[in-house]
This record gives C-alpha cells, structure tokens and sequence, in this order.
C-alpha cells in the first residue's frame, strides 16, 4: 500500500516542491522551485510555536492591545523571551 501526500507551498500554493534536508531535529524541509515565491524553503510541521507563521503579526498585535509579555506567550504558548527578543526586534512599546 502506497501514500501519497500533496505538498503545496504556503505561500505561492505551486505544486514544484523539492525535499531541501533536515532541520536540526530531524523534520523535513522542502524548497519551492517557482521563481515568483518571496519565501522559498519551508516546513510541514514546526515543533516549537514561535516558528509558525503568523506568530510574530499577533505577539504585535496583542501588544498593541496592551497585552503584557507574559499574557502574549501564556496565548501563544511560547517563551517570554522569544517575546521579548522580538519587541526589542521591532522597538515597540507597551
């Protein structure tokens, strides 16, 4: 018995995907192959929440809504100090 997954980019939604290594703990990474894609290497699955997409738009968002540090990485289920590295990242302010 075979199976089959189709793999579209996140971004692009092309279908020329090509298997581009491992990360660190051992989860596949692909690369989209279309000239036009603005982010072209990307994974399945992410372990740790930090890294999926749309992360960094709601720690702004939720800080911008007066949302303490602590509250934004008890929602988002990730440390306080990724939270904090990316504010100093982006100088925004409470």
């Amino acid at each position: 018995m075979e199976h089959y997954q189709k793999i579209k980019c996140p971004d692009c939604e092309g279908t020329k995907i090509c298997k581009n290594g491992h990360s660190r703990n051992g989860t596949q990474r692909f690369i989209c192959q279309s000239e036009t894609c603005p982010t072209r290497s990307f994974q399945l699955n992410y372990h740790y929440n930090a890294h999926k997409r749309g992360i960094k738009g709601q720690i702004e968002e939720q800080t911008l809504n007066s949302s303490g540090i602590r509250d934004i990485s008890r929602n988002l289920k990730i440390s306080t100090k990724t939270v904090t590295s990316h504010l100093k990242k982006k100088n925004l302010k409470k």
